[in-house]
């Protein structure tokens, strides 16, 4: 079952529409389930609401996995740099094409925290603590489920950070994970396709040489250096879609939260 509402989402006084997937028998039984909680809610369930015509396919894969569980898609805003805005937690540099854009990636985070994760365990039926808690989310997304594993990890356990966007912030990246405290149940699926990383000269084979690799491979090691368990993927032949994405939500679904 889908369900779309309304939420206000204070930063910009404006709606933020959350897409809720409840599993299937929900209203049938008492049972509490865990949560995972997406950027860029319209692209994950239906092609009718996806940016580009084209979904990440999850309602057609939660319904059929081993796992009940619901899922919060959060709509980003869709006017001028409003997403890359609310999805920048670090500030671009002068030279970057994101240069001057406002980083309100805090700010959403805080949002998503504070108002949306109590909503939802308000009024469904959650298993509300952070190891049955995690965010998931691709490019801009993608930086942003990696940000909130580092910065709320007293909230969210897991992350899946597909394509994630973080060569323009490498270095506060970086900082943020050597400080990083965090729980050592924590788990963290970092991927990205051949045919977008950064100088890679062959996208038929795996990627371990592109500035794509490096950055995420970084990242990963940070990561496991705090106690976290990682999954580094590269997507032989997978570009920076929708399409490409659904191919992956198997296995990071399962490394996340079954293995």
């Amino acid at each position: 079952m889908l369900i779309k509402r309304d939420f206000l989402y204070p930063p910009k006084g404006t709606n933020r529409p959350l897409h809720i997937y409840l599993p299937e028998g929900y209203y049938e039984t008492e049972e509490r389930y865990p949560v995972m909680y997406f950027f860029d809610g319209h692209n994950l369930f239906r092609d009718a609401d996806a940016t580009y015509g084209k979904c990440w396919g999850l309602e057609e894969f939660l319904s059929g996995w081993e796992k009940p569980m619901i899922v919060v898609g959060i709509e980003c805003g869709h006017d001028g740099d409003e997403r890359l805005s609310e999805y920048m937690p670090y500030p671009a540099n002068r030279s970057s094409h994101f240069a001057g854009i406002p980083p309100m990636g805090q700010e959403t985070m805080d949002w998503i925290v504070g108002q949306v994760k109590p909503l939802i365990d308000w009024e469904y039926r959650t298993i509300p603590f952070r190891e049955c808690t995690g965010i998931a989310g691709s490019s801009m997304g993608g930086l942003m489920a990696l940000y909130g594993v580092t910065h709320y990890n007293r909230w969210f356990s897991k992350a899946g950070c597909l394509s994630s966007a973080i060569g323009f912030c490498m270095g506060p990246l970086t900082d943020d994970l050597k400080r990083s405290d965090l729980s050592p149940d924590t788990r963290a699926y970092l991927s990205w396709g051949t045919k977008e990383a950064y100088g890679l000269k062959n996208p038929d084979k795996e990627d371990r040489s592109s500035k794509t690799y490096l950055w995420n491979k970084k990242a990963a090691d940070l990561l496991k250096k705090r106690g976290a368990a990682v999954m580094l993927y590269s997507q032989v032949g997978g570009g920076h879609w929708e399409g490409d994405w659904e191919k992956q939500v198997p296995g990071f679904m399962n490394f996340l939260w079954t293995e």
